[in-house]
């Protein structure tokens, strides 16, 4: 396959082939997350563990999109540092997280996912999130929509899914761990707690956060902990494809690619961006945290 992915959205055979692969990673992935080695690990340059079953599922869905998108370069979070240096020369390519909740996978909490988002000129226009466990999909764009599907079940079975319209007096869903805990965080459920009689927390790990929010479970996910871009970009597609927004806190959408370091910024994620609440909120964070 030799367009370029620049000029076009991808066809429906395409986006089934991207689903197969996924597919094919997460029952590796399982079969890893059931075998007597799954709770071993090392530790990489930031402290952070890296399983064989980040290694595989990289060399898995690299080697893939090699094969469907030859022209087209691959970014994954264990990609060496030859390539993250050469990504700041890219206007396309695929960014990858090959198992996103690495901890989650080594406490046996079954809420980890496989990340791929496709960016074009510093924007994630599509994105998938694959939960092996749940053994659930979900994919999207902008120019999409959003969509959810069983894994390996055939692309015509999909389902298509939005966000929901906000609405306080009836209540608010945070998309937020109860552990975590900050002023920025602090700042952002008081505020929510002034707009509505009844704030809800649910608590799910890695990228999930997104397809709840996509799926209309909840309304704001709020992240002020570190993530990388590889973390954000699929999430981000999935949302904008079900009628969201992600902001960083100066109130534009997060951007790929534009900055030596692939950090990502604090950031809200929000199902109803035409919702005037979300202004106060931004307003009164960054006034914590200046942009």
């Amino acid at each position: 396959m030799t367009k370029d992915l620049a000029e076009t959205q991808l066809a429906n055979t395409e986006l089934s082939q991207v689903l197969e692969l996924l597919n094919t990673a997460s029952q590796a992935i399982l079969k890893h997350y059931y075998s007597d080695a799954a709770t071993e690990y090392q530790s990489k340059t930031d402290s952070t563990p890296l399983t064989e079953a980040d290694l595989m599922a990289h060399r898995s869905i690299c080697h893939g999109l090699r094969l469907l998108f030859p022209e087209t370069p691959i970014l994954s979070e264990e990609s060496d540092a030859k390539v993250k240096q050469a990504r700041r020369d890219w206007g396309d390519y695929w960014l990858v997280d090959p198992l996103d909740g690495t901890r989650e996978f080594l406490n046996r909490t079954g809420e980890f996912t496989i990340n791929i988002a496709l960016i074009r000129e510093h924007r994630p226009v599509l994105g998938f999130v694959a939960a092996p466990c749940l053994q659930s999909v979900w994919f999207g764009g902008k120019h999409y929509g959003a969509y959810k599907l069983e894994l390996g079940a055939e692309f015509s079975d999909k389902l298509r899914i939005e966000g929901r319209c906000l609405d306080p007096a009836a209540g608010i869903t945070v998309l937020s761990a109860t552990r975590h805990r900050n002023r920025l965080l602090q700042t952002t459920l008081s505020y929510l707690q002034r707009a509505t009689p009844d704030l809800r927390r649910l608590d799910s790990g890695s990228a999930l956060k997104f397809c709840q929010l996509a799926e209309g479970v909840g309304d704001i996910y709020p992240r002020f902990s570190p993530c990388c871009e590889w973390d954000t970009g699929a999430g981000q597609a999935l949302v904008e494809g079900a009628g969201g927004q992600v902001w960083a806190l100066d109130g534009e959408s997060l951007g790929y690619n534009k900055r030596d370091t692939l950090m990502s910024p604090h950031f809200i994620a929000v199902a109803d961006p035409s919702a005037p609440l979300w202004a106060g909120l931004l307003q009164d964070l960054t006034i914590i945290q200046p942009a």
